[in-house]
């Protein structure tokens, strides 16, 4: 477990929120993070109006990981980028950004936005779920980060459609199934209350249920 993400309080959520139905809606993307970038400077931004077809070049990798999960988390922070995380994981002793993907809130960078981590762009084992049996979480999980603490409130509808769109375009892709979507709380033998109690109860409830996935290719 990432130690910043274990600040979060236990007061009691408070009452439910709802959301309308997510739309797919414009977002915009950055390039991949550049390996070896102590800073993790990101290339400039590229927008796209997001369909079924446009999500496909940004996000595709060659000689895919057998990718069996998808692992959302929070970052139990107010603000931040993935840049920012992948400064904060380096100097705790990580190799670089610990997640594949991390969805701004617009306090570090622009809200929706989807930053895709050199994690993602070169296939390589997460750092994100550790302390799983066989690491199977970081070793086939695809990590992605909302930046926020949803403890108590729900990450923006912004952050929520773009999440939307990733999670249907991986697991189309991955042809990773409903059930394998998960929080890092429900993560086996995890020990954390990422990504939040408001967050959690919502994902499963309105979230996941709501999701229409693509048919697998």
């Amino acid at each position: 477990m990432l130690s910043f993400l274990s600040g979060v309080g236990c007061t009691p959520p408070s009452a439910r929120t709802t959301l309308a139905p997510l739309p797919d809606s414009p977002m915009t993307m950055t390039q991949p993070l550049e390996v070896g970038l102590g800073s993790a400077h990101l290339t400039p931004e590229e927008s796209i109006d997001f369909d079924e077809n446009a999500a496909k070049d940004p996000w595709r990798v060659s000689s895919p990981r057998p990718w069996k999960y998808i692992v959302i988390h929070h970052s139990a922070t107010e603000k931040g980028s993935a840049g920012a995380f992948d400064t904060m994981h380096r100097s705790r002793g990580y190799d670089e950004l610990g997640y594949h993907f991390v969805i701004a809130n617009g306090n570090g960078e622009q809200d929706g936005l989807v930053q895709v981590g050199s994690r993602w762009t070169h296939q390589k084992w997460g750092a994100h779920c550790g302390g799983t049996p066989g690491n199977e979480y970081n070793n086939f999980g695809i990590g992605i980060c909302l930046v926020g603490n949803f403890q108590q409130r729900l990450p923006s509808e912004k952050q929520l459609a773009s999440l939307n769109a990733l999670v249907r375009y991986l697991t189309a892709t991955y042809h990773i199934p409903r059930e394998n979507i998960i929080t890092h709380r429900d993560a086996p033998l995890a020990n954390t209350l990422c990504p939040g109690d408001q967050f959690h109860r919502y994902f499963y409830e309105t979230f996941r249920p709501s999701l229409t996935c693509p048919v697998s290719r």
